[in-house]
């Protein structure tokens, strides 16, 4: 155990406590593929004067007080004891994507791995013999934002080793914030539009927690299945492909490209496995992980790290149900889209996420900790899968003097059989599909369904009237 410094502790924020509950037990995932043989002492040196790492929260013991309360408590960081080196193949006659992915399951439901009371809630993998790199961070430590902001702090562009990489949302994705003005009557409209939305979304999401779920369909999960063995598999997709559909549809962003995408893939994947297993019209349901963050990228790193009130480092997002129509009869790949799109117009009209993540907190400070944990359990029960899509650097980059070659993430399990992860990097986007590999036996077919279904999407768009050549 490292020795302890002299200092107050610190209680953890309500959301950090959440995710130590045995119910919503998260630990995050990230690899990072190298194009070079991993330098173990460069990489050590790297993860020592990254931001990330040289935060409090990552040089603290998880500690309980005599009436069981969590705090953190500041330690001596040994690395030697935080970087874990597997020599050898994970398993021999697998790809290096193949191997990587069978650890990353593996390790998915090693949690007691990684808990202790002796060093902080954090490590490093390094896979030797597949040039991978694997971040295994507990969820309490921080969300996938201020985390990916803090890391790649510490890493430099390929192109420009003096500068730090460019991260973010494309502008796109912003340009509606910023569409207004008008005459005040539209400003009313506005207003009741997100109250309205507001009542009607937040009403659904109270009833999914009470008792309203997904009808069983052949990707259902259910209570327990986080504990099932997982599999991983992983979709590629090309930013630039994934624009040319968005062009396809006036107003569109990528995550409307990437509910359609989701949407479209699922039903391929349910037409070949199970043929007339799911009903015309069938709801399945996903939960989507907002930020609700005013900024996400660089920008804010010195005013997580600094500890800014309005930009605490941790976790601070909302849940948001997606619903999608299960339905075989749709001829136009783009359709798809435009009914994701359509759906996620008016989510983003109301404040869901935002109580969503009110009602967790007030459950957390009146209720306690498990209360409310079994509240955020009961809504992944009642729904089928989970989603959340992350930004990352626009350009190449380097870290420790190594050029990253892929990012990827996920978290482990949840009472779903089938959670999505997608980060961006460099013009391409991978999506991680961790399954139960009971529920979903081929992830890897699931994985060329998405692929596919951007293909298809993008055949359509190119043909589309108002596309943009």
């Amino acid at each position: 155990m490292g020795s302890l410094e002299n200092g107050s502790d610190e209680p953890l924020t309500p959301m950090g406590r959440l995710f130590l509950q045995k119910e919503m037990n998260q630990v995050i995932y990230c690899a990072f593929g190298m194009r070079q043989p991993l330098d173990v002492d460069a990489l050590k040196l790297a993860i020592q004067n990254c931001p990330m790492f040289m935060h409090p929260r990552f040089c603290s013991l998880l500690v309980r007080d005599s009436a069981g309360r969590e705090h953190w408590r500041r330690t001596r960081v040994d690395i030697d004891r935080h970087v874990i080196l597997v020599h050898g193949p994970i398993a021999e006659g697998l790809s290096d994507e193949a191997a990587v992915n069978e650890y990353l399951a593996n390790l998915s439901t090693d949690l007691p791995g990684l808990m202790g009371d002796d060093k902080p809630l954090w490590d490093v993998h390094l896979l030797m013999a597949h040039q991978c790199m694997v971040l295994r961070i507990h969820h309490a430590l921080g969300d996938g934002i201020s985390l990916i902001s803090s890391f790649l702090g510490g890493s430099r562009r390929v192109d420009d080793p003096e500068a730090v990489p460019t991260i973010g949302p494309p502008s796109s994705t912003r340009r509606r914030r910023s569409d207004g003005g008008g005459e005040w009557w539209k400003a009313v409209v506005r207003v009741l539009e997100v109250v309205w939305f507001t009542v009607v979304f937040v009403v659904e999401l109270v009833l999914r927690i009470m008792w309203v779920s997904d009808r069983t369909t052949p990707l259902s999960g259910g209570a327990g299945v986080e504990l099932w063995p997982r599999k991983l598999a992983t979709a590629r997709f090309s930013l630039e492909d994934m624009k040319v559909v968005k062009s396809a549809v006036a107003n569109a962003t990528i995550n409307d490209v990437l509910l359609g995408i989701i949407s479209f893939g699922l039903f391929k994947y349910m037409d070949q496995q199970s043929p007339n297993a799911v009903r015309e019209g069938t709801r399945i349901t996903g939960v989507a992980i907002v930020n609700l963050r005013e900024q996400q990228g660089l920008q804010e790193l010195s005013n997580l790290m600094e500890g800014n009130p309005g930009l605490r480092w941790g976790n601070k997002f909302g849940i948001m149900p997606l619903p999608v129509h299960y339905s075989r009869s749709c001829g136009d790949p783009l359709e798809y889209l435009r009914k994701a799109k359509s759906m996620v117009d008016r989510k983003k009209k109301s404040l869901e996420a935002h109580f969503s993540y009110k009602i967790v907190d007030m459950a957390m400070t009146y209720l306690g900790a498990h209360v409310a944990s079994l509240l955020y359990y009961r809504i992944c029960c009642n729904t089928t899968f989970s989603i959340s899509n992350v930004f990352g650097p626009q350009e190449e980059i380097t870290f420790g003097g190594n050029p990253i070659t892929y990012i990827r993430a996920n978290v482990s399990s949840l009472p779903h059989a089938l959670t999505m992860h997608m980060v961006s990097y460099a013009g391409r986007a991978d999506m991680q599909f961790l399954v139960a590999k009971d529920v979903i036996p081929d992830p890897d077919f699931l994985a060329k369904c998405f692929e596919d279904a951007l293909l298809e999407m993008k055949a359509a768009a190119s043909t589309a009237p108002n596309s943009k050549k």
